[in-house]
C-alpha cells in the first residue's frame, strides 16, 4: 500500500487550454498589428516616393521646356539685333528667313511646354507667344521698307522695340520659373506633411505594439512561471510515487524470494520426506509379498517408479525455486550447479568462469546475481536458441561485474525489450547497479551488469 502526503491539485486541463488559447491570441494579434503597420507603411512609402519622383518629373520638365523657350528666343532676338545693326547684312536675303525659323522654334518650343501648368503660367506663356508674334510682325514691317529707309531706321527699331520687347519676354519668362518654383515648393511641402502623417501613425504604432507587448511579456512571464511551478510540482509528485514504487517493488521481490525460499523448503522437506517414506513402505510391501506373485510385484513396481519420478521432480522445482547451496556453499556453486542444469535439461553448453568472492558480498547482490544469470540463461536457450553460453563473475574494486554471453540470433535492445529484460534491469537497478544488453540480429548476446558489493542502492 502507498502511503504519504496527498498528492497536489493542478488547474484543469480545460483552463490551461483557454489560457494558452488567450495568449497565442494576444500574441497572434500583436503579430497582425505589426504586419498591417507595416505593409501600410509601404504601400504609404511606395506612394510618397511615386509622388515624390512625378513632382520632380513635372519639375524638371517644366524647367526644361521654359530653358528651350528661353534659348530660343535669346536665338531669335539675338540674330535679328545683329541683322539689323550690321550694315553688311542690309543686302542678305538669306538671313531674314534664317531669323524667321528661328522665330518659329520659339513658337514650337512654347507649343512643347506642358499642358498641365496652372492658369497663371499659362497666361504668361500666351503673353510671351504674343510678344514674340509681335516682333515677327514688327520685323516683317521693317522688311518690307525701302532699302534707304530700313537702314535709316533699324538703329531705332533695336533700341526702341526689340530691346524693350526682349526685356519684357525674359520677364515673363522669369516669372513662369518663379511660378514653376513655387509650384514645385508647395508640392513638396505637401509632401514632407504626408510624411510627417505617416511618421506620426507608425509612432503611434509602435508605441502601442511596444504596449502591447509589455503586457503580453508580462502575462507570458506569470504563466511561464506557474507552469514551473505546477511542472516542480509534478515532478516531485512523480519522484515522490517512484520512490514508493520502487520500495513497493523491492518489497515484492523481497515477498518473491521468502515465498521460493518457503516452498522450496516445504517441497523439500515435507512433500519429498513423505514420498521418501512412501518409497519405504512400497519396499516393506515388496518383500511381504511372495515373489512369486507377479502381478503384485509389477504393480508395486510401477508404484516405486512414479514415486522415485515424483521425488526427482519435486525437488529439481525446490532446487530451481531456491538451490539450498546458494545459502549453505555460497554463489559460484550455485551458478555451475545452474549451469550444469541448463545444458542437461537443454542443447545449450554453458561456462562458468567465477573468480573467488569475499565473504562481503550481501545475500541481496547473490540473490540478484543468480537471478540475473538464471534469467539471462533461460532467455538464451528459449528465445535466441544458442547452442553455447559463458557465464563471468569477476571483482572489480568495490563492484562485481556480471556478464552472459551466449551465440545465439541476438535482437535490437533499441526495439525488443521483454519482461525478462525489464525484471532483470529493474533488479539491478534496486541494488544500485548498472545495466546493459549489448546484441544485435545474427551476432549473439551480451548482457552486462556491475552491483556494488555491499547491495546498498536502495534507500
Amino acid at each position: 500500500m502507498l502511503t504519504g502526503a496527498p498528492y497536489p491539485k493542478f488547474e484543469s486541463p480545460g483552463h490551461s487550454k483557454k489560457l494558452r488559447w488567450s495568449l497565442l491570441g494576444a500574441f497572434g494579434g500583436m503579430l497582425l498589428l505589426m504586419i498591417l503597420a507595416g505593409v501600410d507603411s509601404l504601400r504609404s512609402l511606395r506612394k510618397l516616393n511615386q509622388v515624390s519622383g512625378e513632382v520632380s518629373q513635372r519639375f524638371s520638365a517644366r524647367s526644361q521646356a521654359l530653358i528651350t523657350v528661353v534659348v530660343s528666343f535669346h536665338v531669335y532676338a539675338d540674330q535679328m539685333e545683329e541683322y539689323m545693326l550690321s550694315d553688311a547684312l542690309v543686302l542678305d536675303t538669306a538671313a531674314p528667313v534664317e531669323i524667321k525659323k528661328h522665330g518659329q522654334d520659339v513658337h514650337t518650343a512654347l507649343s512643347k511646354y506642358p499642358r498641365d501648368c496652372g492658369p497663371e503660367e499659362r497666361s504668361l506663356l500666351t503673353m510671351i507667344d504674343q510678344g514674340v508674334a509681335t516682333q515677327e510682325s514688327s520685323f516683317d514691317g521693317m522688311l518690307a521698307r525701302r532699302a534707304a529707309e530700313r537702314k535709316q531706321r533699324w538703329h531705332a527699331f533695336v533700341y526702341e522695340e526689340l530691346i524693350p520687347r526682349k526685356t519684357q519676354v525674359l520677364h515673363l519668362a522669369s516669372a513662369v520659373a518663379e511660378l514653376n518654383d513655387k509650384q514645385f515648393d508647395g508640392e513638396n511641402q505637401a509632401l514632407a506633411a504626408q510624411f510627417n502623417a505617416l511618421q506620426t501613425r507608425l509612432r503611434q504604432t509602435i508605441v502601442l505594439t511596444l504596449v502591447a507587448g509589455m503586457f503580453l511579456s508580462l502575462a507570458a512571464g506569470y504563466y511561464i512561471l506557474r507552469l514551473e511551478q505546477h511542472g516542480r510540482e509534478r515532478y516531485l509528485a512523480l519522484a515522490k510515487g517512484r520512490q514508493e514504487l520502487e520500495r513497493l517493488s523491492r518489497r515484492l521481490v523481497e515477498a518473491q524470494e521468502a515465498e521460493r525460499q518457503s516452498i522450496s523448503r516445504e517441497l523439500h522437506d515435507e512433500v519429498g520426506q513423505t514420498l521418501g517414506a512412501l518409497l519405504v513402505d512400497v519396499g516393506h510391501l515388496s518383500n511381504l509379498l511372495p515373489p512369486d506373485d507377479k502381478i503384485a510385484q509389477e504393480q508395486i513396481g510401477r508404484i516405486k517408479t512414479a514415486a522415485e519420478t515424483a521425488v526427482k521432480s519435486i525437488r529439481d522445482m525446490a532446487l530451481l525455486l531456491r538451490p539450498p547451496m546458494l545459502d549453505d556453499l555460497g554463489l559460484v556453486p550455485a551458478l555451475e550447479w545452474q549451469a550444469r542444469e541448463t545444458s542437461r535439461r537443454g542443447d545449450m553448453e554453458v561456462e562458468v568462469h567465477a573468480e573467488e568472492l569475499t565473504g562481503d558480498l550481501s545475500d541481496e547482490v547473490k540473490v540478484g546475481i543468480y537471478r540475473l544469470v538464471q534469467e539471462a540463461l533461460q532467455n538464451a536457450a528459449t528465445h535466441a536458441h544458442a547452442k553455447n553460453a559463458k557465464v563471468i563473475v569477476r571483482h572489480e574494486g568495490v563492484s562485481v561485474v556480471v556478464e552472459i554471453i551466449d551465440d545465439g540470433r541476438g535482437f535490437q535492445p533499441q526495439r525488443t525489450r521483454g519482461m525478462g529484460i525489464l525484471g532483470m534491469e529493474e533488479r539491478v537497478r534496486q541494488l544500485g547497479g548498472t545495466f546493459f544488453v549489448r546484441s544485435a540480429p545474427g551476432k549473439g548476446t551480451t548482457v552486462h551488469a556491475e552491483l556494488p558489493i555491499d547491495g546498498k542502492g536502495l534507500g
